[in-house]
């Protein structure tokens, strides 16, 4: 009996750490058109740091290239990307998600960076910076930053 009860325990114990793992931006699975599905972190995006990290020129800075009406104290908002009021009607909170990870999954050749990537990028080298560049380069965002993103998209409805 004690090693049924250990058994479970465990086994509870071990499946709830295994579900609180972010999935790595290596894993992260798109559907045809970009769109993901699956939380990167399986906890909900709080809104209100997402708001933060799309303001933050040291986060996620997306108004340098979108502007947000909600946002009307930060200034220099960008024209280059859409705006963002109206996001959360415009797109499912999947298609949120792709888009903030890796916009190039759903717009092809888009200027967007990759929020959520650590690979394939095309570093500059000794030329550009006077030393090699690092093989190891982590994702612009964490995984719950970009839900925190998507949870603020989400709310800018029309």
């Amino acid at each position: 009996m004690k090693v049924s009860v250990f058994a479970l325990v465990a086994s509870v114990g071990f499946g709830a750490a295994a579900h609180a793992a972010d999935v790595a931006p290596g894993d992260v699975v798109y559907d045809e058109y970009g769109a993901v599905e699956q939380s990167l972190t399986g906890t909900p995006g709080n809104p209100e740091e997402g708001a933060k990290i799309v303001g933050s020129k040291k986060l996620g800075n997306c108004i340098a290239c979108h502007q947000v009406s909600a946002l009307p104290d930060i200034p220099f908002q960008g024209e280059i990307g859409p705006m963002l009021d109206g996001a959360g009607d415009r797109w499912t909170e999947a298609e949120l998600r792709g888009i903030v990870a890796n916009a190039k999954m759903l717009f092809e050749g888009t200027m967007m960076p990759a929020f959520y990537k650590d690979s394939g990028y095309t570093r500059p080298g000794k030329g550009y910076t006077g030393k090699a560049a690092d093989d190891t380069l982590g994702p612009i965002l964490a995984a719950q930053q970009i839900e925190d993103v998507v949870a603020y998209l989400a709310t800018l409805k029309d």
